[in-house]
């Protein structure tokens, strides 16, 4: 064959490459999407095999639009990050009719119309994803997580066959987010348990269940088989296009572009075509293919959604009006309690297997100990339990008339964590109780070390999620304490059992290499933060309530890590800007022995905060015998009594050993308070180290001339800091303002003097907004500062 003759070969083996890709994704549409089969299964198999013959042929002139590009051959390591252009909010939810008349009302108000038009459209029970396509071809997918940064699950998403790769016609955007959900159809979830039964793996409770977990797999492979489909419903960032003039023309053209959405959607006006459609969904529910939770409502023309705008992290154009949760009778066997990632003690009622809304029921959330009580919930009840949004199981109430008899005792909470054994607490504002063992108990030890490793922490590089998971799955960290013990050893061990749990072999261990710079990069990492500022330590420690603003004004006020950690809540409460609640909270962890234990392992292997100060100077002022004996939060006694008590020559040493206080002419309700708080030893102990503690900090203080010290001149407003600045990152702008003798804080109230907000302000700056707080960008804050 001459060369000419070759080339010619080569040119129709590409032509013939093309037109099998065009034909192959074209039945693949009408078969995936439009449910109507142009070719046979045979034919389209044959014309497959053909198109990746040529491309084993020709590699240099495979299309990248092939379907035999939908499944990538290795499995990542971890999902990458990606932060949406345009945030995926959530949407406000309605229950009943009095909600959706207030919708309505609201929407007719706010754009001045007797009536409004609205696009109805089904809420599916799926997984939210953004598509990213640039100039049609689909670059990028990702999950929604927190609304503003999601994961990377393109590879994922590829193998998602209703999902073109490139939009369909010539005159697409230069950049279309799409907006949609992941789901299961009810028939491929049944067919993915009775493969799962098969070979003996466990089997997914529910569709959303089982599309989330498939997407969520490394192994793209994986993900491919198992049968997801899409439904796109909304539009994030667009560039070289002008969108439709409605949210109805918006999903028509989605199909024009070969994207799937869903039939179920319907223009309809005003209050009562919302409800008619509700009800007409709600009857052919059952017979959908798919899981619905509810119905989703939105203002149908786009200039009025605008109009309308958002309040807080919801759209006020549109509504998810939820079904009712479908219920059914069974009895309680048991009430045991689960300890969440974050220490929160829940109660569970484990239940004689029932179904609900088709699947079967075994236990139910109880919420909180009050929750039970005001349900009344007892051991051997008959219950009526409900899926609440068909998703969480729970008790709805207790059918009084079959209680059996004898009656059951009346439940109470454990007094301590049934996984680590740690004293259990409850703040007086709160329902829900918590385990105090956040550095030692096994159910937050993930969480414990994702928070202490965290960049604001003790900014351990590299140490993500994934190996977190994988060392504590491992065995090989117990605690923080254990990161600092960790060898070269101990991570590779790590990895090696992690790719075995995941199924995966790494491209050089097959290649009989081990790679070692990652575990090289960590070390070095976890060593680097063996010094952190005390500050950082203590934020690090994951002591509830006490964020950067308040671990910083401990680390000020106290100067050492020793003294933080035998500080009383009384001495911890007239310190700036710490109440009640907080200092209760340092001083409960402070109190639970393991956290001590845990603290101490930590500082013996090695971690020591740097900075270390004798305390501030003008704790003097703080330590007066009024504020600490008003602070150690007696029953009726307030400040006021407090110097009434002091005023009639009692010192703190003298309170701890008392125990008759009608002579100091206090109301009789106000000293049998005292005398009967007095009377229990642990309180008197507490008084007399209170006692004790002052006077050690006394004489270590200079005299109250020495301890005055200029304020800056920013002393007194407190700043927020939220959102991106043009030049300053948060921490050094937090660092300028501090220097001028102003505090920043994480959270906005009316205290609050400043709110500093650069791009992308979230949250914070609308509530800055609705206070009325004084705003400023970057340039403000300069001037600010340059003035002071």
């Amino acid at each position: 064959m001459t060369e000419q003759e070759q080339q010619n070969d080569r040119q129709r083996r590409i032509e013939r490459m093309r037109w099998l890709v065009a034909e192959l994704n074209r039945a693949s549409y009408n078969y995936h999407v439009l449910d109507a089969p142009t070719i046979p299964d045979a034919e389209y198999d044959k014309l497959y095999h053909e198109l990746l013959a040529l491309e084993t042929s020709h590699p240099d002139a495979v299309d990248p639009d092939s379907p035999t590009r939908r499944v990538g051959d290795a499995p990542i390591p971890e999902f990458g990050q990606v932060t949406h252009a345009v945030p995926m909010l959530s949407l406000n939810n309605g229950f009943n009719d009095d909600d959706i008349d207030n919708f309505d009302r609201k929407a007719r108000e706010g754009l001045e119309v007797r009536q409004v038009v609205y696009n109805a459209e089904l809420k599916f029970d799926g997984l939210a994803i953004s598509l990213r396509y640039e100039d049609g071809r689909l670059v990028q997918a990702a999950t929604r997580g927190d609304g503003y940064t999601g994961e990377d699950v393109t590879a994922n998403i590829r193998t998602v066959r209703v999902i073109p790769m490139r939009l369909h016609g010539g005159d697409v955007p230069a950049v279309l987010e799409v907006r949609g959900e992941v789901l299961m159809f009810k028939r491929d979830f049944e067919a993915l348990n009775e493969r799962q039964r098969a070979s003996g793996q466990k089997e997914f409770a529910n569709p959303r269940n089982a599309a989330a977990g498939s997407l969520r797999q490394l192994d793209a492979r994986i993900t491919n088989e198992r049968r997801l489909r899409f439904f796109a419903y909304g539009v994030g960032q667009v560039e070289g296009a002008d969108l439709p003039d409605t949210h109805s023309g918006l999903l028509d053209w989605f199909e024009a572009l070969g994207l799937p959405v869903a039939k179920e959607r319907k223009v309809v006006a005003g209050r009562d075509g919302l409800l008619d459609f509700y009800r007409d969904v709600g009857e052919r529910r059952k017979s959908l293919p798919y899981e619905i939770d509810g119905v989703v409502y939105k203002v149908d023309r786009i200039e009025d959604q605008r109009a309308l705008g958002f309040v807080s992290r919801a759209p006020r154009f549109a509504l998810a009006h939820k079904f009712p949760a479908e219920e059914a009778l069974t009895t309680v066997q048991a009430i045991e309690v689960q300890v969440g990632r974050t220490g929160a003690i829940t109660p569970v009622a484990r239940l004689v297997p029932v179904s609900v809304g088709g699947v079967t029921v075994t236990n139910a959330t109880l919420h909180n100990e009050d929750e039970v009580r005001r349900k009344d919930v007892r051991v051997g009840d008959t219950v009526i339990v409900r899926r609440a949004g068909d998703v969480i199981p729970e008790v709805l109430a207790v059918v009084l008339e079959r209680r059996p008899s004898p009656e059951p005792a009346v439940y109470e909470l454990p007094k301590q964590c049934p996984v680590c054994g740690s004293h259990v607490v409850r703040e007086a504002d709160e329902a829900v109780a918590r385990c105090s063992g956040g550095l030692t108990c096994a159910a937050q030890r993930k969480e414990a070390i994702r928070h202490f490793a965290g960049r604001r922490m003790m900014d351990i590089e590299g140490l993500g999620d994934r190996y977190i998971d994988s060392l504590v799955e491992a065995n090989l960290v117990k605690g923080v304490a254990d990161l600092y013990k960790l060898t070269l050893d101990d991570l590779l061990k790590m990895k090696r059992l992690a790719d075995e749990r995941d199924g995966t072999t790494p491209e050089t261990v097959k290649q009989g290499k081990v790679a070692t710079k990652w575990a090289d990069n960590l070390l070095a990492a976890i060593a680097a933060s063996r010094q952190p500022p005390l500050e950082r330590l203590l934020f690090a420690l994951g002591i509830r309530h006490v964020g950067e603003s308040t671990a910083k004004t401990l680390a000020d006020w106290l100067g050492s890590l020793a003294l933080v950690r035998r500080a009383p809540a009384a001495l911890l409460r007239v310190l700036p800007d710490i109440g009640g609640t907080v200092a209760e909270s340092i001083a409960e962890f402070f109190a639970e022995e393991k956290n001590q234990i845990a603290l101490n392992a930590l500082l013996d292997a090695g971690v020591a905060p740097k900075g270390e100060h004798a305390p501030k100077a003008q704790l003097r002022e703080k330590l007066d015998e009024i504020k600490l004996l008003a602070a150690l939060d007696i029953p009726k006694l307030t400040e006021p009594r407090a110097r009434q008590v002091v005023g009639a020559g009692q010192t703190l040493e003298d309170i701890g050993v008392r125990t008759d206080f009608g002579i100091f002419g206090l109301p009789a309700t106000v000293a049998a308070a005292l005398e009967e708080w007095m009377a229990v030893r642990a309180n008197r102990e507490l008084v007399q180290s209170l006692a004790a503690l002052r006077r050690s900090l006394l004489e270590s203080l200079p005299e109250a001339s020495a301890a005055a010290a200029p304020e800056g001149p920013l002393a007194g407003k407190t700043f927020v800091l939220t959102g991106t600045l043009p030049t300053l990152s948060r921490d050094a702008a937090g660092a300028l303002i501090e220097e001028a003798g102003g505090k920043v804080s994480g959270s906005v109230s009316k205290k609050t003097s400043y709110v500093v907000a650069g791009a992308e302000a979230g949250s914070k700056l609308a509530k800055a907004e609705e206070l009325g707080v004084t705003i400023l960008d970057e340039a403000a804050l300069l001037a600010l500062l340059a003035q002071s």
